[in-house]
């Protein structure tokens, strides 16, 4: 009877597993149909795109539309352009966040919980509403029309991203610290030289983060952006769409060369960002 029933709640576990497995399927089917549709609809000549009937595998592919596409507009003046925006952005991030981040979690001073109050708020401000004063005040350092306006704020710390170290700062031990000062280690020091090379997993999912944020971002650039020497991969995507807009193939080559390369970011590092995620929120 005992084997019996050991044997019965096997069978519901594997077939409850089975059916999540197929919900899961289902789903992630749903979300990457958009993304194969494209790349689909990128390998189509003119004929099989605006044919009577869906064709779901292009043959023959043409390949052609991806040299087409970047042929058309310069790419990879755009792509060099959203790459030293993403990378400063990235690095100031790191650096001015978890400075702050540090502060916050190990230096006690006057103030401290109220300002990190004041922090936190931040996140709760619509960025709409900072659109207006902060172009003026870019404006009146004359830095509009370049890409300054695009990585400098980063240099400043991130609310979101000082919050998600300090979390993480917090289950450190002091001991560290309290060793570090007791040799004579300055806090810039210790943030440097114990708490930094600590801080793998969070300081991954921070990087990460910012990079595709700034890779995918459209508005700002779009705001403070004219000349086309200046474009990032966002605006040349625009400017592709408005100048070939009804020639599909090529616009479906451009988004999904776009679209790849954060894509493969997050593929290859998607288990450091689950683990910093998961670790950040340990410590409250």
């Amino acid at each position: 009877m005992i084997g019996r029933i050991y044997l019965g709640r096997t069978a519901r576990t594997r077939i409850a597993r089975l059916v999540a497995f197929v919900v899961l399927i289902g789903v992630a089917a749903l979300f990457t149909a958009p993304f194969l549709f494209m790349i689909v609809s990128s390998l189509k000549s003119r004929a099989q795109l605006y044919g009577g009937g869906p064709i779901w595998v292009p043959i023959p592919a043409v390949w052609r539309n991806y040299i087409d596409a970047f042929l058309f507009l310069p790419f990879d003046l755009f792509f060099r352009n959203t790459m030293i925006v993403c990378v400063l952005t990235v690095l100031g991030t790191l650096i001015s966040s978890s400075m702050v981040a540090y502060a916050f979690a190990r230096i006690r001073f006057p103030g401290r919980d109220i300002l990190f109050i004041v922090l936190i708020s931040k996140m709760m401000m619509p960025w709409a509403v900072r659109i207006i004063p902060v172009y003026l005040m870019w404006k009146r350092f004359g830095l509009t029309n370049t890409l300054v306006p695009l990585f400098a704020p980063y240099w400043l710390g991130g609310a979101l991203y000082v919050f998600l170290l300090r979390q993480f700062f917090r289950t450190i031990p002091e001991e560290l610290s309290d060793a570090a000062r007791i040799d004579g280690c300055s806090e810039i020091g210790i943030w440097l030289r114990i708490i930094m090379p600590l801080s793998g997993p969070a300081l991954s999912v921070i990087g990460i983060f910012s990079f595709l944020s700034e890779w995918n971002d459209f508005i700002r650039p779009l705001i403070y952006v004219n000349e086309t020497e200046k474009f990032t991969m966002a605006l040349g995507l625009r400017m592709f769409m408005q100048m070939q807009g009804g020639n599909w193939s090529h616009l479906m080559a451009a988004a999904v060369s776009m679209s790849l390369p954060a894509i493969l970011l997050f593929a290859f590092t998607q288990r450091y960002m689950v683990q910093g995620v998961t670790l950040t929120g340990m410590k409250g």
